[in-house]
């Protein structure tokens, strides 16, 4: 346990009040003006024109452990979420073996307690070996160890709408939910890229929208004749939007989340032939961007997941069409979501905290996670400098993976401190040390 005390100074709460944070014993003790009578004893963090804001909690990060550790590992992975402001992750469950048993997610668990950077999450399998026909150990990962409460095969959609449904009926026992990966494989048998003008200019085989849109149509459907849960990960076009913003209308219970490189990026970089570019679902045109931007501001969609999909060097560095799908996202998210939707006027620092923060938590049902930053919870803190500009380098980041696509970009914001359950993990924009979990 951590019984250390730190008096955070003068930091701007959500971007609005300043005030003093005094964190003591993994908790905030006390949140005011001129704490400093009553932390004796605690080292004192001049906070002075910092935001301070909850920690993040990422629904969507790729891990690859066990098995894919040439790529990333949970303390790889979890070290660059730290470094990124991050204090929880959802570790997706396309490892190798694929986390569909109590055995594999309870492994993925331990090694996210070892590491100690960050929580650890581990989602679920949806189907056996992410294959579509038969239904994951989903009530045995709910009662694991992990308590295993997001389920997904995402990298694979669950294109099967019988598969589908018995799913989201399975997982209402625990107030589970199923994070669906939109995408029809018969409508993106070969696809390379967004169909559009650039793809045919380019020559490379289209990856339609409506191959995402026609999934989230028929699932936001299914989730509310069976009344469960449904969340739609990495939505990527205007059309996607428009039915999720329907099904919401209606009640349906669906929440959805849109990447960072969705939000900032297009198509046209494609035009590089810069297989950095290539990830799933593809870089999509400006006018989607808009419309991601303005959903995320209206809660449309609901949070930020930054789908951090880390890969050995000779998986990108290579000919576009061998290239594997994916951008690693965790040192970046904040910057991106500052420069694309705080510095745009389009969202406020209590608006990211919404949905970087306590909306991801929510829908994990992680507890203790993506609380207020009030008296007597959980001390997981962010200290970010809003004013400060940074030179992305893929070779200086914490992650295994280099397939960053905003390398080079100068971006806003950076990381000066997180804290883990009282714990500085990041102190001065650099590692400080893990923390030590208690027996399990």
């Amino acid at each position: 346990m951590n019984h250390a005390s730190y008096l955070i100074r003068s930091a701007s709460l959500l971007g609005t009040t300043t005030a003093d944070v005094l964190v003591r014993d993994g908790v905030i003790a006390a949140v005011g003006e001129n704490l400093g009578e009553s932390a004796e004893g605690a080292t004192v963090i001049d906070a002075a024109g910092l935001v301070a804001l909850p920690g993040m909690v990422d629904l969507h990060t790729h891990l690859r452990e066990p098995g894919r550790e040439d790529a990333e590992t949970v303390e790889t992975g979890t070290r660059a979420a730290a470094l990124g402001g991050f204090t929880a992750v959802h570790a997706m469950a396309n490892s190798s073996p694929v986390a569909d048993t109590a055995g594999v997610v309870e492994q993925v668990y331990q090694l996210g307690r070892e590491s100690g950077w960050v929580d650890v999450r581990p989602v679920g399998a949806v189907t056996v070996g992410l294959a579509g026909e038969q239904l994951a150990e989903l009530g045995a990962m709910a009662d694991s160890r992990a308590r295993v409460r997001v389920f997904s095969d995402d990298g694979i959609c669950v294109s099967d709408p019988v598969m589908m449904r018995r799913a989201l009926e399975y997982v209402k026992a625990f107030d589970g939910v199923i994070a669906q990966h939109a995408q029809e494989p018969r409508l993106t048998a070969g696809a390379q890229m967004n169909e559009g003008r650039v793809s045919a200019v380019l020559g490379l085989a289209g990856w339609p929208a409506v191959a995402e849109e026609s999934i989230i149509a028929r699932d936001v459907l299914l989730a509310q004749h069976v009344g469960s849960r449904l969340h739609v990960c990495h939505v990527s076009t205007a059309g996607s939007v428009e039915i999720i913003r329907w099904a919401k209308e209606r009640g349906i219970n669906v929440t959805a989340e849109v990447t960072p490189h969705h939000l900032l990026l297009t198509e046209e970089l494609v035009r590089s032939w810069n297989p950095v570019y290539k990830v799933n679902p593809p870089l999509r045109a400006d006018a989607d961007v808009h419309a991601l931007r303005a959903a995320l501001a209206d809660g449309t969609i609901d949070i930020v997941g930054t789908d951090h999909a880390p890969h050995p060097r000779e998986a990108k560095e290579c000919e576009w069409a061998s290239a594997a799908m994916g951008m690693t996202g965790l040192e970046t998210a904040l910057s991106v979501v500052q420069e694309t939707m705080i510095e745009s006027g389009l969202m406020t620092w209590a608006d990211f905290a919404r949905v970087t923060s306590t909306a991801p938590a929510a829908i994990g049902r992680l507890s203790g996670q993506g609380r207020p930053l009030e008296v007597g919870e959980p001390a997981n803190i962010v200290l970010v400098d809003p004013a400060a500009r940074w030179n992305v380098d893929p070779s200086a980041m914490a992650t295994k993976g280099r397939n960053s696509p905003f390398a080079g970009m100068e971006l806003p914001g950076r990381v000066v401190a997180t804290f883990f359950h009282g714990h500085p993990t990041v102190l001065g924009g650099k590692l400080n040390s893990p923390y030590v979990h208690g027996a399990i």
